[in-house]
């Protein structure tokens, strides 16, 4: 009885520091701490057999420092209220130093809508070069749009369908890329995998173009690593930075121009580039960066309305508000991962490889409590045979 008893103790003990080293529940109050909230319509519904996604699991920590876990706005201290917006949450942050200036909700997973096209460029920028030529095919140009126009066997360099993927927000151009990367599978594997190696826990790729889809989440703190990282890529900065840009002429279609869809470009002053999306269900979400008194500086913004101000202006109001705070006030942090990481992504199916970095990652997240539980383990068994060695010698 006594041993016995002294076993349940220990194994009690144990069970404790197993299941308290798992994912913190959602922190009362905030919302869409777990996932997005319930879809308008059925763009997320599963294919027949398959399950939606249960959501990520929520780190014990909050990423970015102690104030990303903060419900509602979070501001430097002493610092004035920032503007009132329409969006659920946004992030400011310092393009150079990667300091969170203030934000909003700011892990509240939520849509990316086309937002999500900035990972899927960074993807393509690690495994394409900008004069590779890629030919669509006619699934490509035949996605639900907004769509550049793209012609099914036709001819265009990596870089001009980087334009095309951030200028105009081409799905046809996502889904074209998505196939040179292995098929749209494969390409959100990739994404996933890029989010992970850029520390975005709340971020689960669903389609390569942003429609909704089963289990797609991700934050403005996740989409500002994304675009923190994706600012410092020759290619991508050029191509957000474009207000107007000439299509090649193809078989049977002419050439054509498109325009920038984000509005504060040659609007705002200093204004580096960004992007713009909208769904349903995602609502408006937008992304841009700025300079000014060699300051740079980003805001991103999910689940917005453009009334009674439109989200371009809300989103000034954000930048104006970040500059006019000191360097020195910051509310949190954008993570660095070590640049060799290249982690799997969080996904409901088995990745087709698993790399170094993925291996070395799971030997760290044995960690602390894994030797603590080993360690435990080990007390369990002494404590069996100083218990068992006097009955043995009763039982003789």
């Amino acid at each position: 009885m006594r041993s016995g008893g002294l076993l349940g103790v220990v194994l009690i003990l144990l069970s404790g520091l197993v299941y308290g080293a798992g994912p913190a529940s959602a922190a009362p109050g905030c919302p869409d701490q777990q996932a997005p909230p319930p879809p308008v319509d059925t763009s997320e519904r599963p294919a027949p057999g398959q399950d939606v996604p249960a959501p990520l699991p929520v780190p014990a920590e909050p990423v970015g420092g102690p104030r990303m876990g903060e419900c509602g706005v979070v501001a430097p201290a002493g610092a004035p209220a920032p503007p009132e917006t329409t969006a659920a949450s946004w992030v400011v942050q310092d393009l150079d130093t990667g300091a969170v200036v203030a934000a909003k909700n700011p892990h509240a997973r939520e849509r990316p809508a086309s937002l999500i096209k900035t990972l899927l460029a960074l993807v393509v920028i690690d495994e394409l070069k900008p004069d590779d030529v890629i030919h669509p095919t006619p699934e490509d140009t035949t996605q639900e749009c907004t769509c550049v126009g793209l012609v099914a066997g036709g001819s265009y360099t990596v870089d001009q369908l980087l334009h095309g993927l951030l200028m105009h927000s081409g799905n046809d151009v996502a889904h074209a890329f998505a196939t040179a990367l292995g098929g749209v599978p494969t390409a959100v594997q990739k994404m996933n995998a890029k989010a992970a190696a850029l520390g975005a826990k709340d971020t689960r790729t669903a389609t390569p173009s942003g429609l909704d889809g089963p289990g797609m989440s991700t934050s403005a703190y996740d989409l500002s690593l994304v675009f923190h990282a994706a600012m410092q890529q020759p290619e991508f900065a050029a191509a957000v930075s474009t207000k107007g840009y000439q299509m090649p002429a193809q078989p049977g279609k002419p050439a054509f121009g498109i325009v920038n869809d984000n509005k504060l470009l040659g609007y705002y002053p200093g204004f580096l580039g960004g992007k713009t999306g909208f769904t349903d269900d995602a609502r408006h979400t937008y992304v841009g960066g700025a300079a000014r008194d060699g300051r740079r500086l980003a805001v991103v913004m999910m689940r917005a309305e453009q009334r009674p101000t439109l989200v371009v202006q809300q989103a000034g109001q954000l930048l104006d508000y970040g500059f006019a705070q000191p360097k020195t006030a910051t509310v949190g942090e954008l993570v660095r991962p070590a640049p060799e990481q290249t982690s799997a992504a969080p996904t409901d199916a088995a990745p087709s490889k698993v790399n170094a970095s993925t291996a070395a990652t799971q030997r760290d997240a044995f960690g602390t409590t894994g030797w603590i539980v080993t360690l435990v383990v080990a007390l369990i068994i002494v404590a069996g045979f100083v218990l068992l060695k006097p009955w043995r010698r009763r039982a003789r």
